[in-house]
């Protein structure tokens, strides 16, 4: 505490842009000293949390890397997601598309207070939370990013530092979560065929999409090529499609061909949904045509909602 009362201006505001990436948060705490206790100093960061306006807020947010994937460099996120380590291959890839969905919906990165959580209690929070109004979430974010403020701060009064502001070395040695790979397991090998997975995830209710028909269709090489539809699958109640036919020998185009129309209707039955013609979906099939090469894993997920979707190359 005496040492961050006694720095210089520039050597303290370092200090405590690394507790909180705001500007206006850091200045705020910095004109605030000298603190005579901790209890005062957290008392001051949680008043400046909560004094931070919409700018300063996005501000704070964007300084926290998505749950999963903590900076290179910087041992305060991958000390505080260390629940994640452990997590399997499949709940890694279950974050990612949810994170994504998250940001696509409010705007901004998924901020929860890791410390302590496993990694399906973070990924529970944010299954749960895709689904509140956006100005509820941004609250909850308010509250959490306040939870994570304090734990650093608390640790800032109490740690050695190196005069910069930032932690001793040794902190800078956490190991990081092993990144995700393209594949999904084993390396392929090159002569094999490619191969395709997919889930669909309802942006709007934040849950999986279960019991959509999901057809899959292969188109060879060569001038003559045409398309062959190879048969499907429904997802099932992760939303996933674990039952699509293997891609033949020579695949360099795959289709993936999502009947949305019988699980929105369902949906859109009580004609709530804002459309002007009953709740009839808006897009009652999604296509996506995508290139492959052999040996590699593709899994595109489907971003879905009543009046949009989106999809992309996931790992």
């Amino acid at each position: 505490m005496a040492r961050l009362n006694a720095a210089p201006d520039d050597e303290a505001l370092a200090a405590l842009r690394e507790v909180c990436a705001s500007t206006a948060w850091a200045h705020a705490l910095l004109a605030r000293r000298p603190y005579a206790t901790a209890d005062d100093l957290l008392a001051a960061g949680d008043s400046a949390t909560g004094e931070l306006d919409g700018a300063d807020l996005d501000e704070a947010m964007a300084g926290h890397p998505p749950i999963g994937r903590p900076r290179p460099g910087d041992p305060a996120s991958a000390r505080e997601q260390r629940g994640m380590a452990d997590a399997s291959d499949a709940l890694r890839a279950e974050m990612l598309d949810l994170n994504l969905a998250y940001q696509e919906r409010f705007g901004h990165v998924f901020l929860i207070c890791a410390t302590g959580a496993s990694a399906e209690d973070m990924r529970d929070a944010l299954r749960t939370r895709l689904g509140h109004p956006p100005e509820r979430e941004r609250e909850i974010a308010r509250a959490e990013l306040g939870r994570i403020n304090r734990i650093r701060l608390a640790r800032l009064a109490t740690i050695v530092t190196d005069g910069t502001g930032h932690e001793p070395e040794e902190e800078e040695a956490v190991q990081e979560p092993e990144p995700l790979t393209e594949a999904t397991g084993q390396e392929q090998s090159a002569a094999a065929p490619a191969s395709v997975s997919t889930h669909i995830l309802d942006t709007s209710l934040g849950r999986p999409a279960a019991g959509v028909p999901v057809t899959l269709a292969a188109l060879g090489e060569g001038p003559g090529a045409r398309w062959t539809a190879l048969g499907g699958a429904r997802t099932d109640g992760d939303g996933r499609c674990k039952e699509l036919p293997a891609l033949p020998a020579g695949t360099v185009r795959v289709r993936l061909d999502f009947e949305t129309d019988p699980y929105l209707t369902a949906k859109n039955a009580d004609g709530d949904d804002g459309s002007d013609d009953g709740g009839a979906p808006f897009f009652p099939e999604v296509t996506v045509a995508f290139r492959v090469r052999p040996g590699r894993h593709y899994h595109v997920p489907l971003l879905l909602n009543p009046f949009g979707y989106s999809v992309y190359r996931g790992s």
